[in-house]
């Protein structure tokens, strides 16, 4: 034990362990150096069955009570009544030799679990107030615990506020839970914190698609499932068409035979939201699809009845369907999606035919030039001179292959610090180095 843990091929010491959460060694039988000066911010629980007084008895106790992420409290466990020994080591450490306040400082068990069951009871009340009732989940198991799951993720939906509620609460619960894992007292409300925790988890379930073809389709498949009897599919997975889509059709599904719409309504918003933010990090200059979801959202929080949600899923497939458009754009220029970037960042408006293929042209040279630059360069936002270097580089480059007319050297030069903002902040999150490796 003293000679610590093997983790690999390195040796940790047994103080090292114990301090780090994630080791296995999480129990520890001492007898009196690590009960004082001995840090561990995450130990929770302090058994105590040795006779202690005054700053001893004061510092043994202050083990449990550092602050920790998902820490409530310090449990301390007494096993030799040292009840009265800590009043008055707090009389003497604590309250100074005036005396002062004699309001009792350490908290009863009961009150701890008093308090989980306080927080419980908060977080069914809010899912009641949203038209669930969890007394529904108490005892179910099988199709039947299913579709009381789904009714409260449902119900959650009813707008992002009551969501981000639940999720706090239940948030609070987990932490209370956890610190009594040894207090039986507290598994009297085991099953209560279990089904809440499911529901939260319900809703931190994530989507993930490839491309804005791949959300429509996604959108298509979430609606028919949603109008699904419940009956297994039976076969190979359907691949679909996007020119196959009718739009329409799938709106009207929505409207009409989507029985969780508030639901199906979050899964879609997840899909967008993650498209949104690839194609934002891609280009800067799509903020204008951001600022249009964020208006739809907007609206649906500020009116969550069933026409709103329906007008809302509406507004999300029209939107799904620019980011399609947004995204062929590329290719319809001529131009791969980080020239297309650099492009939007130097094109000016009632450019010729001619000048518009001359940005396209600089376009291309400038990333490929910027690539070649930073290609050898090791962390080269982080250092000032290469990233003087590289801002001239830009600099420069714009000067000789924007045209003169229409581009004047104020707007030249504007155009070369929006490009060098956009490339450091791809380089800074790996995003043009990768494509410099290809």
């Amino acid at each position: 034990m003293k000679q610590g843990f093997e983790v690999g091929d390195t040796r940790v010491d047994v103080e090292t362990a114990f301090k780090n959460p994630q080791h296995p060694f999480r129990v520890a039988l001492v007898c009196a150096m690590w009960l004082t000066g001995f840090d561990v911010e995450c130990l929770s629980t302090l058994y105590i069955d040795k006779p202690m007084k005054a700053h001893t008895l004061m510092q043994a106790i202050a083990r449990a009570n550092r602050v920790y992420p998902g820490k409530d409290f310090g449990l301390i466990v007494d096993y030799n009544g040292m009840l009265k020994s800590l009043r008055e080591a707090l009389a003497q450490y604590a309250l100074g030799d005036e005396g002062g306040s004699q309001e009792e400082i350490v908290a009863p068990i009961e009150e701890r679990v008093t308090a989980l069951l306080a927080a419980i009871e908060e977080t069914e009340k809010h899912l009641r107030s949203l038209g669930f009732d969890p007394v529904r989940l108490i005892g179910t198991k099988g199709f039947a615990r299913i579709q009381a799951l789904a009714d409260a993720v449902e119900a959650v939906y009813t707008s992002d506020e009551s969501k981000r509620c639940l999720e706090i609460m239940a948030r609070q619960i987990f932490i209370r839970f956890k610190a009594l894992l040894m207090e039986p007292a507290a598994f009297t409300y085991a099953e209560r914190h279990d089904n809440i925790e499911a529901i939260y988890k319900k809703l931190e379930e994530r989507r993930d698609t490839a491309d804005v073809t791949e959300v429509l389709k996604e959108l298509q498949r979430i609606v028919n499932m949603a109008v699904r009897t419940g009956q297994p599919t039976v076969g190979e997975p359907r691949s679909y068409d996007l020119s196959t889509i009718d739009l329409e059709k799938l709106r009207d599904e929505f409207a009409k035979k989507v029985k969780r719409k508030a639901t199906t309504l979050q899964d879609i918003r997840q899909i967008v939201e993650e498209k949104l933010a690839l194609m934002l990090q891609r280009n800067p200059q799509r903020m204008d699809y951001y600022r249009k979801y964020s208006e739809i959202i907007a609206d649906y929080n500020r009116e969550k009845d069933r026409v709103t949600i329906e007008e809302t899923f509406a507004k999300l497939v029209e939107l799904a369907k620019s980011l399609d458009a947004e995204q062929r754009r590329a290719a319809a220029e001529g131009l791969s999606e980080d020239e297309l970037a650099l492009f939007d960042l130097l094109k000016k408006d009632n450019l010729s035919k001619v000048d518009r293929e001359r940005v396209k042209l600089a376009s291309r040279s400038l990333l490929e030039s910027v690539r070649k630059l930073i290609a050898p360069l090791e962390r080269w936002t982080e250092k000032e001179q290469t990233q003087a270097e590289v801002e001239v580089r830009i600099l420069d480059h714009r000067f000789q292959a924007l045209p003169t007319p229409p581009f004047t050297a104020d707007e030249k030069q504007l155009a070369a610090k929006r490009v060098y903002q956009h490339v450091w902040q791809q380089s800074a999150a790996g995003a043009l180095g990768a494509a410099c490796a290809v």
